[in-house]
């Protein structure tokens, strides 16, 4: 039985750790002395805030059988804990136990945090899945026109959000709705797992997603983002089940993260095609580090196709890519309009490849038939250097747009080691332009090698990117368990 839990904040430490404490407490009854032992349990934890109050769901009727759907005390908790977000904000605890919910909504200067044996588990039930409003960047659902079922975890005009824990899980069961995809029975599009938009300061850490019934973690039209030290894991077959999803997004730093997944591990996004023109919105500033990642049918790291409203100032560095599809990957294509632009990846090993280097200009897929055909994208000052592959398929496919080529790349220090059954082509170059230093094997013509004498490594900015001025410090949860027998 858990008899009450208070947060407290204590000095700063790198890593998370957890310590059991044991009191025993004599209780006299009868004349006679009984022990019963009393656990309190400390989990400490690194937060960019910590909070004044606390709660557990529990404490709200929540069940964590399995069974009970619990969506309404989830609910119940988090609008109980808003009466705090002026006076030092609020926890809201997850105990050890599986806990059945539908979508709920969160709210600002609050953390949600899971015990490590703690499982979220996503309801089967769609009507615990509301239907809202497509992407204003988007004009649509990315699986079917109009509506989309809301995510598991939402939140909209939030500030100084925390999702995390000690390695907790959140379930999405997603079978049932991968079912659904396959069979061609969506009327609307699935659910992510999580998504906050048009929010500021937030973090997503030390938790595991698995199974999602789609995209995984879609921050959206935000900004000043952490999102550190998650594992997700979703069956290679899985549609679209995308790791992590900066959509529209400023000042984004994602790292420390182990990545399966049916689709890309990173997408960044920014809006399709005359939706996401006019949005306006690009992605930016956004710092890509320590990353693995597993994804046969995909990229490690794409930007696009839904590129519109920009993206820009990307830096992507010690990045570790298994039996995936292809490093990196720029798709886009006539309408897509937007830019990707200033783009710099270094310290990238890549093992069983397709490709180490992927652009294509013809990506297709058009929301709908309104889109100016005319509505050209930029691509251009795309770095890529000091990295090593091994059993590779291809080098690269670098194929950009008639009338408007990817130009200003740069790849340089680059051993790309050929599959016993590499492809007899080993660069295929169209509609591009640039430069190579010392790349093995030699690129293609429209990549002229600088020679010894010129050699030049590609750019990676040297200032401090703004995301990395925010510093977490660590925090503290306690709760007591008396232990009966």
């Amino acid at each position: 039985m858990e008899l009450f839990s208070t947060p407290r904040s204590s000095h700063f430490r790198e890593m998370v750790t957890t310590a059991m404490v044991v009191v025993l407490i004599m209780v006299s009854a009868g004349g006679a002395e009984s022990r019963k032992p009393r656990v309190t349990e400390n989990l400490e934890y690194t937060a960019r805030n910590c909070r004044a109050h606390s709660a557990s769901v529990a404490d709200f009727g929540a069940v964590g059988d399995g069974a009970t759907v619990n969506t309404r005390a989830f609910q119940e908790a988090i609008n109980n804990l808003s009466q705090f977000e002026s006076d030092g904000g609020s926890l809201l605890f997850v105990p050890p136990g599986k806990w059945l919910t539908g979508s709920f909504n969160l709210t600002s200067h609050f953390t949600l945090f899971l015990h490590r044996d703690a499982v979220l588990l996503a309801s089967q039930d769609i009507n615990e899945w509301p239907l809202i409003d497509p992407l204003p960047s988007y004009g649509r659902g990315r699986d079917a026109p109009g509506g989309r079922f809301i995510s598991l975890i939402f939140g909209n005009n939030l500030t100084d959000v925390i999702i995390t824990g000690d390695n907790g899980t959140v379930d999405g069961q997603g079978e049932l709705w991968w079912g659904k995809f396959h069979r061609g029975q969506l009327k609307h599009t699935r659910p992510y797992l999580i998504e906050l938009m048009f929010s500021t300061d937030i973090q997503i850490s030390n938790l595991t997603f698995i199974n999602s019934p789609s995209w995984n973690i879609h921050p959206v039209y935000s900004s000043n983002i952490v999102v550190q030290g998650i594992t997700i894991n979703a069956p290679l077959n899985s549609p679209n089940t995308d790791g992590i999803n900066p959509d529209s997004c400023t000042n984004t730093r994602i790292e420390d993260c182990y990545i399966v997944s049916g689709d890309d591990c990173v997408a960044v996004k920014s809006g399709w095609d005359e939706y996401g023109i006019a949005f306006g919105m690009p992605t930016k500033q956004l710092v890509i580090r320590r990353l693995t990642c597993i994804s046969p049918t995909s990229a490690v790291i794409a930007l696009g196709s839904e590129m519109s409203g920009g993206i820009q100032d990307v830096r992507a560095e010690e990045i570790l890519a298994i039996n995936s599809e292809s490093g990196v990957r720029i798709k886009t294509a006539a309408g897509r309009g937007g830019f990707v632009k200033d783009i710099y990846v270094r310290r990238m090993t890549m093992k069983t490849m397709k490709w180490a280097f992927w652009m294509t200009g013809n990506y297709g897929s058009h929301p709908d038939s309104k889109y100016d055909p005319n509505a050209l994208p930029v691509i251009q000052n795309i770095n890529y250097r000091d990295m090593v592959a091994e059993d590779v398929k291809m080098a690269a496919r670098l194929e950009g747009i008639a009338g408007d080529p990817f130009t200003e790349i740069c790849i340089s220090n680059v051993t790309i080691s050929m599959a016993a059954k590499a492809k007899n082509v080993q660069w295929a170059c169209t509609d591009v332009a640039g430069i190579s230093s010392e790349v093995t094997p030699k690129p293609c013509d429209l990549l002229p090698d600088q020679e010894p004498a010129n050699a030049r490594e590609c750019d990676f900015p040297t200032d401090t990117p703004p995301i990395d001025n925010v510093q977490l410090q660590t925090c503290s949860y306690s709760r007591r368990l008396q232990l009966g027998f």
